[in-house]
């Protein structure tokens, strides 16, 4: 389909994501290490603005420095697998509105790959199969999927295999964002060269497998704080988020990110000490968030915390329905 018309824009927002938890298996035969994590979406977020006009090529447009504008931007890559599977032509402009930390475990530029395929979408009026844009999605990076789903989301693999979970309750939590940047392979390094518990693969393996087969949230082997997830309570009066305190969940990442980077450790401790429920690092990092008990408790946290020196902002998690209402707020769609 060649697009001939004149430009268009189509923006949308690019939701941020926290991980509720992750625990990360034995190194695969592709390099890739088996992960088992619940991802959860949550209210900040960056802008993505995306034109289709005359001509040909991808431009990306960013006024922040960090961001890459060449074919190494997930946006780019993704954008052009698409045009070709659209069987599209045009040129396309990305224009990416950064308010999300670069290198900061909340899934920035992955929100920012599948933000823009939605928006391109949008703009050439052609949709992509289901099953396409998440195999386009899986190949351009490892957490683009959950972005295609929202909510809360299991995953698992390398992180791109994605299964919508029951939504949790919308929680009121605080987002941290340390002045560090922590490279995730760097991570994943300093993981594969500390001692880990014996049979920890050989669990991660056997978990992975039962959770892709059957998704029957009741597997014996699982950790029990991740049980706590996949199955939240019913009838309790407490949101059963909060209950992560007593379940234990933990993200591995934290026993080789925190000797690394002291200060995140320090972070963390803030987010408890200002009222924090439970406090964890997102991702590998370097940005921690905390979950309060309600919206007023997280915005004098946030407050407490900003006077004290740290980047805070309060937010909330977002259901599924209020994660693609919100991605596609009619009064905020579409720009001439």
């Amino acid at each position: 389909m060649a697009y001939n018309l004149a430009a268009m824009t189509v923006r949308v927002r690019a939701f941020a994501k926290i991980n509720l938890g992750l625990s990360i298996g034995p190194l695969r035969h592709d390099g890739f290490h088996e992960l088992l994590t619940v991802y959860q979406t949550i209210g900040l977020h960056d802008v993505i603005q995306v034109s289709v006009g005359r001509g040909s090529g991808i431009e990306i447009r960013c006024t922040d420095p960090r961001v890459p504008r060449d074919e190494s931007n997930t946006c780019y890559r993704i954008v052009e697998k698409a045009m070709q599977a659209l069987n599209a032509k045009g040129r396309v402009v990305i224009h990416i509105e950064k308010r999300l930390p670069v290198r900061g475990g909340l899934g920035g530029a992955s929100a920012n790959a599948v933000a823009t395929l939605l928006a391109l979408e949008r703009v050439l009026k052609k949709a992509l199969p289901v099953a396409s844009r998440l195999r386009i999605a899986a190949e351009v990076g490892s957490d683009l999927p959950l972005f295609l789903v929202g909510g809360t989301v299991l995953g698992l693999g390398r992180g791109e295999q994605v299964y919508p979970l029951e939504d949790l309750p919308a929680t009121a939590c605080v987002v941290v964002t340390p002045e560090v940047g922590v490279s995730t392979p760097d991570a994943f390094a300093r993981w594969d060269r500390k001692l880990t518990m014996p049979g920890a693969s050989d669990r991660m393996i056997e978990l992975g497998r039962e959770l892709s087969a059957q998704l029957s949230m009741s597997y014996s082997g699982a950790p029990r704080s991740f049980r706590r997830i996949v199955r939240p309570m019913r009838g309790r009066a407490e949101n059963p988020l909060l209950e992560l305190v007593r379940a234990g969940i933990k993200n591995d990442f934290e026993q080789v990110v925190f000797p690394e980077y002291p200060e995140l450790s320090e972070g963390k401790y803030a987010l408890e000490r200002a009222g924090a429920k439970y406090a964890s690092l997102s991702g590998s990092g370097s940005t921690l968030y905390g979950l309060f008990a309600s919206k007023e408790a997280a915005r004098t946290a946030a407050a407490r915390l900003r006077r004290q020196g740290w980047a805070a902002q309060a937010t909330v998690t977002l259901t599924r329905k209020r994660y693609w209402r919100r991605i596609f707020d009619c009064r905020f769609l579409m720009v001439d």
